[in-house]
Parts: structure tokens; sequence; C-alpha cells
């Protein structure tokens, strides 16, 4: 294969996997009409269009999408190997990438990397919040860091973190209106600040456990966020009730702008994780951060 047509190959894969030519052109450093250029050549190569484009949208045709299938995979084993050259340095480099959510950025990655980033300053981090489920392969991360439930089987998980465990509280003014619940059926007499989760499109359910009992409840109220900072906000403002981290609420709780109920059906769950794919070949600097993480109890 010719190198130019090594291009134009990582070209196209830029453009299907950001469904733009201007987003593409801007991770790729060129023009969009140089890229639109190359990827008309690698269609006229072949004699298959690849992409179908409209004023809106670019999206991969059947065949694209089969040559994008088979890139992936080549292009990131190529990446990781050129990353593994690290080994022949004195010291680790490298870029690594993890997609997270916040509470974990701010509670699990940042106290680490404070310890971490100073020890080895050819590594770069790249962090990433979102709230919803991301597919770390697909978009090209390194990682990622979700609870522990939420991991998939066929990735590999390492315990970066403790047990977690929710809590329901509402505001002092919320309580001296309104009972406090004491099972979490009670919740369907209260007006509760729902949480919508981005990638499933829902809202969240509420998940309690007792004695080996399970319950999902399914809260209704006139707030709904997609922030748990807003969350826990419109609770101290005594506009409902809320289910939030425990550590997250803890200084509310302490100063008494939160008041906790249902403290009886926490159960602990397993903590964050930082996930990747088992085909992965750690580069040393990813094996190092991965060390630096790890949660030892």
């Amino acid at each position: 294969m010719k190198r130019d047509e090594l291009g134009d190959l990582a070209a196209f894969m830029a453009v299907a996997e950001e469904r733009s030519f201007t987003k593409a052109a801007s991770r790729l450093g060129t023009s969009q009409s140089a890229l639109s250029h190359t990827v008309r050549r690698l269609e006229t190569r072949l004699g298959l269009r690849l992409l179908t484009r409209t004023t809106r949208s670019v999206s991969p045709t059947e065949a694209g999408e089969r040559l994008l299938q088979t890139l992936r995979p080549a292009f990131a084993d190529i990446e990781t190997r050129i990353e593994a050259l690290g080994e022949l340095r004195d010291k680790p480099a490298g870029t690594i990438r993890i997609n997270t959510g916040e509470h974990a950025a701010h509670s699990i990655l940042w106290p680490a990397l404070k310890r971490f980033m100073p020890l080895y300053p050819d590594v770069k981090v790249e962090i990433t919040t979102e709230l919803g489920y991301a597919d770390i392969v697909e978009r090209r991360f390194d990682a990622g860091v979700r609870l522990g439930e939420q991991v998939a089987r066929d990735m590999v998980a390492v315990p970066i973190g403790p047990d977690v465990n929710m809590v329901v509280c509402g505001a002092p003014s919320w309580f001296a209106a309104h009972p406090k619940p004491v099972t979490p059926h009670d919740l369907n007499d209260h007006a509760c600040i729902n949480l919508r989760l981005p990638t499933r499109g829902g809202l969240y359910a509420w998940e309690f456990e007792k004695d080996g009992r399970q319950l999902n409840v399914r809260v209704d109220g006139p707030l709904i966020f997609n922030d748990m900072v807003l969350v826990q906000k419109a609770a101290e403002a005594g506009m409902g009730l809320a289910f939030l981290m425990a550590d997250v609420a803890a200084p509310a709780i302490a100063e008494g702008r939160l008041i906790p109920v249902l403290e009886d059906w926490r159960p602990p769950f397993p903590g964050y994780h930082l996930y990747y794919p088992s085909r992965r070949q750690p580069t040393p600097a990813f094996s190092l951060l991965v060390e630096a993480l790890r949660y030892r109890g």
C-alpha cells in the first residue's frame, strides 16, 4: 500500500467517526475542502460510495461502515504499538485519554493526578467528563471510569475507589411541611428531583435494598436535571427530595442544610473502576497510571 493510500484511509475514518467534515478537518489539522477531496479520491479508487452526505449530516454507507469496522482495530493496534516504543526511552511518555463522570473526576482522578503528574513530566493525561456511558473504543479513549456495575464484562476493570452508596435527603424546610418517608414507597407522596441519563434517555430510577430486598422506584416531581450539582441545589432550596452520592451530600448534611432519610435502605455497591478493552496492549505510561489509581483498601 502506498503512503498516500494509508492517509486516505485515515481521513475517511476521521470523517466517519466524527460524522462531520468540519470536525474531522479540525481533528486532522487540515482544511474541509482538502479532506473532502481526499475522501472522493478514495471512493473513486475503490469504486464504492463510502459516505452519505446531506446538508446537515454525514454518515457511512453500508460499504463505509464495513470499511470503518476493519480500520478501527488496525489503526488502534498501530497507535498502541507506536506508543509502546516509549519503553525504549528513559522516561514513560505519551498521551492518555480517559472518559469519566464528574464525580469520579473530582473525587478519584484529580487527587491521584496531583501526585502522578509531577513524577512523569513526559506523560499527558486528557480527562473528558460526561454524565452518560461512553463507547471508549469508538471514541478512541484509552480508558473509561464508571461504577463497577456499569462496566461491560468484556473490559478489563481495575477498582480505583471504595464502595459507594446513595442517600435520599431534603431540606429542613421541606420536612417542616411534609412527613419523612419511612419506606421507598412513601416517595410517591413527595416531590422528587429527577436526574435524566443522557445515554439511556430515561430518568434514573432510585435504587434501594434492605434485608436482601431490592427496590427500584420511579419518582416524580416538577424538576428534572442532567447535572447532579443542580439536583443538590434544588434540594437545598426546599424544592423536593434528592438522591445523591453520600460523600457529595455529606458536607450539606453535616451543616444541617440537608436531612438524610431512608438510611436503613442504603446498601453499598461497587465503587469506581478504570476499564479498558481486554485486547489493548498497555503502554508503560498507561500501566503506571493504572497502578497509581488502583484502590488497595
